[in-house]
């Protein structure tokens, strides 16, 4: 990047919120405190160099006025609203393509991936190693400090083989809400995405590998929150066949590029 450019961020965070008023106070909390403290000291990276993107998806709890009160204490706090809501997926894109950072985080707004899991997934995208990493649940040395019902656990496991077989194989958790990508593939990627609700990881992880990216899966520390907003069997059913039209749509060229999405930068 040449004197002439204006300077980036260099870490987005974006945060999806749907009725989240009570649950970010303590998350956007424990961000301000992490980017000042361990994240500072480890990437010698000031908070100021981190844009924090909330996207208010057509809450009606006064989500939004509650993650401007936080402006003081994240110096380049966004906030996105939008009305309908529309979904996880949705707000997740239009949150990564306003982000500007070298390195764009998705993260849930329970932080059931603590956000001090930051940089396991950035040291091998930042080393050069990866173009995208991805927290998991699903590997042996993975930690389920609090493990989900053995009931969702379950249907978790059967839709990951359904992923496995149809999108994704070799990747044993797509859903775990805490990847990051290189800011250029973001653009590139999020650009293509179709899919506004929670199956949208599998569309972004497919095209990632069409595209021949290099995909990191992390062991992570995670906790289930009981409070999530995804019902299992409802949202469950409309995922499995979000999964079966990501192949659809790429069997009938959705996914062709154009020269703008294909060579994006910034």
């Amino acid at each position: 990047m040449n004197g002439s450019e204006p300077s980036r961020p260099f870490l987005s965070i974006v945060i999806p919120a749907y009725n989240e008023a009570r649950r970010l106070p303590k998350t956007l909390t424990r961000i301000g405190e992490y980017l000042r403290e361990e994240f500072a000291r480890r990437w010698q990276v000031e908070s100021g160099e981190v844009e924090v993107i909330v996207v208010d998806d057509g809450s009606t709890d006064g989500t939004s006025e509650l993650a401007k009160s936080f402006a003081d204490r994240l110096p380049n706090l966004q906030v996105l609203r939008h009305s309908p809501n529309r979904g996880k997926g949705y707000a997740v894109k239009r949150g990564m393509l306003a982000a500007t950072g070298r390195f764009r985080l998705f993260s849930d707004a329970d932080l059931s991936t603590p956000i001090e899991e930051l940089t396991k997934l950035l040291l091998p995208v930042h080393g050069g190693e990866a173009d995208i990493a991805i927290a998991s649940r699903g590997l042996p040395q993975s930690e389920l400090v609090v493990r989900q019902p053995w009931v969702r656990e379950m249907l978790g496991r059967m839709f990951n083989l359904l992923v496995q077989a149809l999108a994704t194989p070799g990747i044993w958790d797509t859903q775990c809400g805490f990847k990051l990508f290189r800011g250029e593939v973001a653009d590139r990627l999020f650009r293509l995405q179709t899919l506004e609700g929670f199956a949208f990881d599998v569309e972004v992880l497919y095209l990632a590998r069409k595209f021949g990216y290099r995909i990191a899966e992390v062991p992570v520390r995670w906790l289930n929150d009981p409070n999530t907003k995804v019902q299992a069997f409802r949202h469950g059913w409309q995922m499995v066949c979000d999964t079966v039209r990501v192949r659809w749509n790429d069997w009938r060229g959705v996914y062709a590029e154009t020269p703008a999405t294909a060579s994006v930068t910034r």
